[in-house]
């Protein structure tokens, strides 16, 4: 198996962040998976190198990103050092980033051989919140042609009360805690700014009419940080959703971090075998 990581830049910002892939060289035309981690995730926690590794050798290239101001940085890329990137990241700048990867594969920017790449098949795939903005960047770019969600955000406002958000705009900024890591991660007012100027771009259920391609949602029942009536709301914003409704399974479907079992947990397994399948179908 070839394993690369690259730095990628983007013109809106000056913050590098890695891109990784993975595939089995055969000499056959692959598809594409992109994934995308969520809020206070980044692309090497828990599983998911394993879950690249087995979706590598059932035949894909797998991608995987770090959304440049999750927090980490190519040179601490398992542990929230920049803080500041992290107060000020919004979701323009996600999308922005993902646009960034994407430009990079079609173009050829990353050193794959052309004969092991299908860019007609490019898939993405997210996780939590990184599944809401995946969604957001499917009903806008027409080279992504399958899209996959793990236990994503239906609504990018949902958990900002009103409260919060007064006392977010008086202070400028909010604390969450990071529960693994117990720092008090910052997110300044300007992601409500942001949303504010662009609500009709953020907005999943609109955006999804615009929808063309084939969806696949998966969402455990027992998610204890994104309830799994999401599944519900998606499906309503977007009937032609396939939905997998996977039984006991959390938020991470079993994931940890670090993780250091030599398996993937049986509700990832699970997940993971859906998502092969939903995307090697014609």
């Amino acid at each position: 198996m070839i394993k690369k990581e690259f730095i990628l830049t983007s013109k809106h910002h000056e913050r590098p962040f890695a891109i990784d892939f993975r595939y089995v060289p055969d000499g056959n035309h692959k598809p594409v998976i992109l994934f995308v981690h969520g809020f206070k995730g980044f692309k090497d926690a828990m599983h998911f190198n394993m879950i690249a590794d087995q979706m590598a050798e059932a035949g894909f290239v797998y991608m995987k990103i770090n959304l440049s101001h999750n927090g980490v940085t190519p040179e601490h890329p398992q542990e929230f050092v920049d803080l500041e990137a992290f107060a000020n990241n919004n979701f323009s700048i996600e999308l922005d980033d993902i646009s960034v990867a994407i430009d990079c594969i079609a173009s050829g920017g990353l050193d794959m051989a052309s004969a092991e790449i299908d860019l007609t098949r490019l898939y993405l795939a997210g996780h939590s919140r990184g599944g809401a903005v995946s969604i957001l960047k499917a009903c806008e770019d027409d080279r992504i042609k399958k899209l996959v969600t793990w236990a994503a955000v239906p609504d990018l406002e949902r958990f900002w009360s009103d409260e919060f958000l007064v006392e977010w705009k008086e202070k400028g900024v909010q604390y969450i805690k990071n529960a693994r890591t117990h720092q008090d991660m910052p997110l300044n007012y300007q992601m409500v700014d942001d949303f504010e100027q662009n609500s009709e771009r953020f907005r999943i259920g609109s955006q999804l009419t615009k929808l063309k391609i084939p969806f696949l949602a998966i969402h455990g029942d027992a998610d204890e940080t994104v309830p799994v009536e999401s599944l519900l709301m998606l499906k309503s914003f977007y009937p032609e959703v396939q939905v997998l409704q996977i039984a006991g399974a959390a938020h991470t479907f079993g994931g940890k971090h670090p993780w250091t079992e030599p398996n993937l947990p049986k509700h990832t397994q699970v997940l993971v075998e859906r998502m092969m399948s939903f995307l090697k179908a014609d």
